[in-house]
This record gives C-alpha cells, structure tokens and sequence, in this order.
C-alpha cells in the first residue's frame, strides 16, 4: 500500500493507523499547493479531489478521506482493536466520534489556514473552542475517546489537536485535552509516524 502525506497535514492519523496496524506501507509525499508527487507526477491523476490523505492499495485502488481510510486499515487488522467490529453498537460510536472531528473540529479550522479576517478566524476559534469543551468533558473520564483504548478516532483527533499549535489555540485551556495530547504523542507509533514526516 502506498499512503499519499504532506507534511503538517490530515495525513498524519492515517499514517498512525498504519503503524499501529502493522501493516507495510510506503510514504509518498504530496505538494498540495503545487498538487504534485514527490518525483513531479500530476497528484490529480491519483485523487481527482487533490487533497490528500490517499491510499492506494495494492491493486492499484485510490481510497481517499481520512475517516474512511482509518476505518479501512483497522478492518484490515482487527486484532489490533483499532475499531470495533462492523455492525455493533460500539462501531457506530466510532463513527460518530470520526464524522464529529471531521465535520465539526477538522473543518473548523480552515478559515485559520486560508487569507480570511481577524474577525473571521476569531470566529473560528471560538468555535473550535467549543467543540474542545466537549471533547475535553468526554475525555475527563477517560484515557480515549472510546475509553481504555487506543483507536483510529485518537489518532484523528490528536491530529487537529497538533494544528493548535500554529493557529493560536492555547491548549492550556483544556487540561483534558493536554493530558490526551500528550499520552497519544508518546506512542512509540506517533513518534515514528511524527519522524518519518520530517524525512
């Protein structure tokens, strides 16, 4: 499997869940503004959409969306209790949690990536703040989202979490979140997968 990254970008949590997998796979870095492969072939050619995370499996299959791909790599490895089986109650939590970062965390945060207003991107962390709060409540009780362990939503959500750092969001605020920020951070699979997007 081939999983398509940039740098900084929501490639990171696919790229845990691999790790935490066990699963091979190769890094093929993206320019994302520039929406070509590391060695200059056209990226559109590999996801129409341009955007990365894309997976391409070994039968040369593109799947794209990071919450999909999450989801997908741990069916690939149920042993390693990344979600839970397909069809229980405790799946649909997952998903839940996925689609709750990625509609209302994750993509709160473009306007404090883009050219927009002081104002606007105020607007936009006050309401990352409140989906923090949230979050924050949830894992006051709780190592991780889904409880005592690990799984593909953490890695998501610790992956916002780091866009904090360079968007003006003081985690201080959410001593929750710190404290989830940074048992996920010291997973020896984070840190290889933190590494290998510096090199």
């Amino acid at each position: 499997m081939k999983l398509y990254f940039s740098p900084g970008a929501c490639s990171l949590h696919p790229d845990i869940a691999l790790r935490e997998a066990g699963l091979p796979f190769e890094l093929v870095r993206v320019d994302t503004r520039a929406h070509k492969t590391h060695d200059g072939k056209d990226y559109y050619a590999v996801n129409p959409k341009g955007s990365v995370p894309a997976l391409e499996l070994d039968d040369g299959s593109i799947l794209t969306e990071g919450a999909v791909i999450d989801q997908y790599i741990a069916d690939l490895k149920p042993e390693a209790k990344l979600a839970p089986p397909a069809g229980t109650m405790e799946r649909y939590r997952l998903q839940e949690w996925l689609n709750f970062i990625a509609s209302e965390v994750h993509k709160s945060f473009a306007p404090l990536f883009g050219g927009g207003s002081d104002e606007l991107k105020q607007q936009a962390r006050d309401r990352i703040g409140k989906r923090f709060d949230l979050l924050a409540k949830e894992l006051a009780s709780r190592p991780y989202l889904m409880g005592e362990g690990f799984s593909v939503a953490d890695g998501y959500l610790y992956n916002m979490l780091r866009w904090t750092t360079f968007t003006g969001i003081n985690l201080t605020k959410w001593p929750a979140l710190e404290a989830f920020f940074a048992r996920v951070e010291a997973r020896p699979t984070v840190q290889a997968a933190l590494a290998a997007e510096k090199g």
